[in-house]
């Protein structure tokens, strides 16, 4: 996959990991929240645009602290869906 299609892998399965957080499905979240982290790792490796690079840093540092900190409360579900946002708008710079 190129850094685009990895990156709306990734915003897609932040919006899913945020309805779950809302819905209490733990086990989910676990599951996708490993998932993404692939893909990051995956995007790590991946030529990316320059003019992507700073919300590509951005996010990285945010999710490492999300994934770490997994809440089943609207405060981190609206910051999962918040990435989801910000990374399927800037998806085409990727």
């Amino acid at each position: 996959m190129n850094a685009r299609e990895l990156t709306l892998n990734i915003a897609v399965n932040l919006g899913r990991i945020s309805r779950w957080a809302m819905e209490g499905k733990q086990i989910r979240i676990s599951q996708f929240l490993e998932e993404t982290a692939g893909y990051l790792k995956e995007l790590e490796n991946s030529p990316r645009n320059p003019r992507f690079e700073k919300t590509y840093q951005l996010f990285k540092n945010s999710f490492s602290v999300l994934k770490n900190n997994p809440k089943l409360n609207y405060e981190w579900a609206e910051d999962m869906l918040t990435w989801a946002n910000i990374l399927t708008h800037r998806s085409k710079l990727a």
